[in-house]
């Protein structure tokens, strides 16, 4: 939105960002410490395949009692994070970690929806969805209670519908 200032944008949709910024900062209190950004790197380093078998729990919500999606959803998103590189993959967790967009955010000028699940554990909320339509002038906020972060296969038809209703709004 800022590089180009919007142009033929009308309506911006942001689902389980990153934005504004991750990584906690004194300026930035609610992110996550380095430490857990570190603790990615290094389990990606030892074991990719483990490291995203548990990964894709997390972003689905997967744990004792819960089982949003099946196990052949969780073997999908750990096979098609494996098909990037190391390099590339290290280098997306470190821009997913250390990239600052709070200047951009008074570049949205278009009404902005901000979808988010109030249990997302890999982009916790209150750093992302909740800072986010803090900073976007013209923005609504829909938080998901229980949701992970992989709403797209855990909420799919509530995601749908909600796009779909803002999409179709005046």
């Amino acid at each position: 939105m800022s590089r180009h200032a919007g142009k033929h944008v009308s309506k911006a949709v942001l689902v389980s960002s990153v934005v504004p910024f991750m990584l906690k900062t004194p300026d930035n209190p609610q992110g996550t410490d380095q430490s857990q950004f570190d603790d990615m790197a290094d389990g990606i380093k030892e074991d990719r395949a483990k490291f995203f078998a548990g990964f894709a729990k997390d972003f689905y919500g997967v744990g004792l009692l819960s089982h949003p999606v099946s196990a052949e959803v969780l073997d999908w998103t750990r096979s098609l994070a494996m098909q990037a590189s190391l390099k590339a993959t290290l280098d997306c967790a470190k821009s997913f970690s250390a990239t600052d967009f709070r200047r951009d955010l008074a570049a949205f000028k278009v009404p902005t929806l901000i979808i988010h699940g109030i249990d997302d554990k890999t982009v916790p909320i209150d750093a992302a969805g909740r800072a986010a339509a803090a900073g976007i002038a013209n923005s609504t906020l829909i938080e998901y209670e229980g949701a992970p972060h992989g709403l797209f296969a855990t909420h799919k038809d509530r995601l749908t519908s909600d796009l779909l209703n803002f999409i179709r709004s005046a």
